[in-house]
């Protein structure tokens, strides 16, 4: 008869959905003397902290006579779920010093409480524990402890762990395949997912994500297309949010945003990552005014902009330069006190320099709170963009002070600003600095930046001999460089160096054949200008046409070369002829020698837009 009232007053609880039917059912349990008897303690344990009354759990807990394995393990359970880990970890280690074994469940549980927190330590020590206690094969201690590793980036350890287990079931393969994509281990991610289907295991909808995730970091467009096109003839596997907006990632990063678009357009519920990751896919792929407007739709159906979104809208400012949307951005973090990280400081920062407002740049790096060396190297480009190398330097020499190592991102930033300011001397005792006192290799773009510096200052003998003395292979960014530096100074011979190494490396860039093509222009070489063009029309290659944009007014204003369909084009036109005509009576001559020419095309009147 006992065993019956426990088992109706087990579902009862169970079935409970408010603190007052609970409190009635654990009356009765006294009144009737179940309490502190078999597992039905555990049960009401388990209902007042399903229910939100954790303390209401507690002391129940604490006037049991008499406490089972169960009745920890609700307890410990109880203040997981909460994120209460310091809790759950005192209980634990007070449930061993009272002589009370742990079983699988207790171990499984503070394993999962120590991985929330990404407490390695503890964690560590519980899982020797585990397996001193005969439940090493154990697979949900096992997954626990894989989970533990994982999140807390010990990927190998994982492995070690993973290797070791006699079973492993669909959690545990999932565990160790999510693992290894979240830690950047992508390709290891999908040989893991091969051996879990050779073990003839399918996956579910967490493995697909997994492996979404892992065809996002591989570029791997063709797997991924495969991975969606077999979750579609499954029955079984959910398209959930979650699987959806890793699409949309997915497609968005590797360049497929129609794709992304339309999966994106077909989704009945969109959370506030859905909107980013659509956002940031067309900001990163250069579709500014896209992600403005995906933006602006976003806040019309009623989700509010996380600080991620808002960081891609800063991109999309910066690209074109719309300062208004971008103040609006900026304000709208930081009133609604979103975390405004060094990423989202650092995107400011950024910002504001491309629209040109260095000064509002500097004040949001002076309000930074903490600044990390992204932050200075943001304000450091900042100044060297606008062509105020010194104000570079001085804020570098601060950024020594404070103790911040600067780091190969930084002195490229540091380079880059004296070489447009053309500091020579500084430019090449920084470059020292950075090789013989910080031990740091230079990559392509510190060389780049000398060879820029260099051949800007007509120094392009000695920006030669920096190349021959480089420990790796140039490339085309460092050759395009020294070119640029023999056009502007006429030196001929290098420059013909130069421009059949870049000829060689056969660049994607229009604007580069040019170069090369003014240059052989510039000696006469009249042979080798048509052989670039036959190269360049060849290959379909065209320049594309000039285009700026610009902001009056809080709206922006693009012209294309020779396009005539501004409304404002003859107004326009008239002032640039009245400039033209003012630059001339001061003595201006513009200079003809960047003009793509032979010697059958000669310019005259050359009309310089403004």
């Amino acid at each position: 008869m006992g065993l019956a009232v426990s088992k109706s007053l087990k579902t009862l609880l169970m079935a409970s959905k408010d603190k007052p039917t609970v409190a009635k059912i654990h009356a009765l349990m006294i009144l009737t003397g179940i309490f502190g008897h078999g597992n039905s303690n555990s049960k009401l344990i388990q209902s007042y902290s399903r229910l939100g009354h954790i303390e209401c759990a507690r002391q129940v807990f604490d006037k049991l006579p008499q406490c089972g394995v169960a009745a920890w393990n609700a307890m410990i359970i109880a203040y997981s779920r909460r994120g209460a880990k310091t809790d759950a970890l005192s209980l634990y280690r007070r449930m061993e010093s009272e002589g009370v074994r742990p079983d699988s469940s207790t171990y499984t549980v503070v394993l999962k409480a120590c991985a929330r927190s990404s407490d390695l330590r503890n964690g560590e020590g519980i899982w020797r524990q585990a397996v001193d206690h005969g439940y090493g094969d154990d697979v949900f201690v096992g997954t626990a402890a894989l989970n533990l590793y994982s999140k807390c980036g010990k990927m190998e350890k994982a492995m070690r762990v993973f290797d070791k287990m006699g079973r492993r079931d669909l959690v545990c393969w999932t565990t160790v395949m999510t693992g290894l994509a979240q830690n950047g281990q992508a390709r290891e991610a999908v040989e893991i997912y091969g051996r879990m289907r050779s073990n003839g295991m399918e996956g579910d909808e967490v493995v697909m994500l997994g492996l979404i995730q892992a065809c996002t970091t591989l570029g791997n467009l063709k797997m991924g297309l495969s991975i969606h096109g077999y979750m579609i003839r499954k029955d079984d596997i959910t398209m959930d949010v979650f699987v959806q907006t890793s699409l949309v990632d997915m497609y968005a990063k590797n360049g497929r945003l129609e794709i992304a678009s339309c999966l994106f357009s077909r989704m009945l519920y969109k959370n506030v990552i859905s909107w980013g990751a659509m956002i940031s896919g067309y900001a990163q792929n250069g579709f500014a005014g896209d992600a403005l407007q995906l933006m602006v739709e976003m806040q019309s159906s009623g989700c509010k902009p996380d600080s991620a979104s808002l960081v891609s809208v800063l991109l999309a400012c910066s690209q074109i330069g719309f300062m208004k949307f971008g103040k609006s951005a900026h304000g709208y973090l930081v009133r609604r006190l979103l975390h405004f990280d060094c990423v989202s400081s650092t995107a400011v920062i950024d910002m504001y320099s491309k629209c040109g407002s260095l000064s509002s740049a500097r004040k949001a790096f002076d309000q930074t709170s903490f600044r990390d060396s992204i932050s200075w190297n943001a304000i450091i480009a900042s100044y060297g963009t606008h062509g105020a190398g010194e104000e570079a330097l001085s804020l570098f020499l601060q950024m020594r002070k404070t103790n911040m190592k600067p780091d190969h991102a930084t002195f490229a930033s540091l380079l880059s600003a004296l070489s447009h300011s053309g500091l020579v001397e500084k430019g090449q005792y920084w470059f020292n600095v950075m090789v013989n006192e910080y031990k740091i290799q230079p990559s392509e773009k510190h060389y780049a930046c000398m060879i820029d510096l260099l051949s800007r200052a007509g120094k392009v003998e000695e920006a030669r001999e920096l190349i021959d003395s480089m420990i790796i292979e140039p490339g085309i960014a460092i050759w395009v460089a020294l070119l640029s530096g023999c056009c502007n100074h006429g030196k001929l011979l290098i420059g013909e160096t130069a421009a059949k190494k870049v000829l060689e490396l056969n660049p994607d860039d229009a604007g580069i054949y040019a170069l090369v093509s003014n240059f052989f222009a510039s000696a006469r070489r009249w042979d080798e200008v048509a052989e670039v063009r036959k190269i360049m029309k060849k290959t379909g290659m065209k320049k594309v046409p000039g285009c700026s944009v610009m902001e009056v007014k809080g709206k922006l204003h693009a012209f294309l070369m020779e396009d005539k369909s501004h409304h404002e084009y003859e107004e326009i036109m008239r002032v640039l002829e009245k400039l033209d005509y003012e630059m001339k009576a001061i003595g201006y001559v513009p200079e003809t020698e960047s003009v793509l020419h032979d010697q059958e095309e000669v310019k005259e009147n050359l009309r310089i837009a403004i």
